[in-house]
């Protein structure tokens, strides 16, 4: 009986992307193989993708959501440690940071700075105390968990009173024309890429996938939403060129 009210009760990001795997219960296992086999690629790909623009820009959105030096922060989704990297030159320490990814080929091939913790583990179930970090966050990992009630509320219980949850995304544009230009290029023009500069055949798969769950994803208005739902005050949204998502939200003191 409590597993058919918790699926009923689930907020999935999107639907079952049925091109990749057969339904919901087949996600996560291809996800973590998907995500396992194309581990070594990652950096490069991404790099190329975001024309080498992604340490300025997560670290103009961290410091946006208010990261400040010496908060201790967990990195939801850490995968090769994109995120963490700027995180820790924020906070001053790889020390700061805890990382949690449940692909342990990413966290293989992660290039963490000096100090940092990793774990593996899932955002439905983190393997942390209650009440035992200032900041979460999370850099485009929220469309590959399974439910966003499940996740949000345990990034209110493992933060301390007053803080912040910081969910970096890529969401669709609100333009037909713009995202008509995005779909062209992130699943056509950034998988052919990734078929040229990768080593792992599944690459460009993970690229269209990126893509498709970009564009089946929730609209930004139920993300604000669930983390409202979650406890969270304050909530806010600040887009970057019509497609960066920046969610912020507060703990209560």
């Amino acid at each position: 009986m409590n597993e058919r009210v918790n699926e009923a009760q689930r907020v999935a990001p999107h639907h079952p992307l049925t091109e990749y795997y057969a339904d919901e219960a087949a996600r996560q296992g291809w996800l973590r193989g998907v995500f396992d086999s194309t581990a070594g690629d990652y950096d490069r790909v991404e790099s190329l993708m975001a024309f080498g623009s992604g340490p300025w820009y997560r670290r103009q959105a961290l410091t946006r959501a208010g990261l400040a030096p010496g908060m201790q922060v967990l990195d939801v989704g850490t995968g090769t440690g994109l995120t963490a990297i700027e995180v820790a030159r924020l906070t001053g320490s790889g020390a700061n940071v805890t990382g949690v990814d449940p692909s342990v080929g990413m966290l293989a091939n992660a290039h963490l700075p000096a100090g940092m913790r990793v774990v593996e583990g899932c955002a439905e179930e983190l393997p942390a105390a209650d009440g035992s970090f200032d900041f979460v966050s999370m850099g485009y990992a929220l469309r590959h968990v399974a439910d966003l009630r499940a996740v949000f509320g345990e990034f209110f219980r493992v933060l301390r009173p007053g803080g912040r949850a910081c969910v970096l995304e890529i969401t669709r544009p609100s333009g037909a024309s713009a995202t008509r230009w995005l779909r062209l290029y992130m699943r056509y023009v950034v998988p052919a890429l990734a078929r040229v500069v990768g080593r792992s055949r599944d690459m460009p798969q993970l690229m269209r996938y990126y893509w498709d769950s970009i564009e089946a994803c929730v609209p930004p208005q139920e993300v604000i939403e669930q983390l409202r739902l979650a406890g969270f005050t304050t909530v806010t949204r600040h887009v970057v060129f019509g497609i960066f998502s920046e969610y912020v939200a507060v703990k209560p003191e």
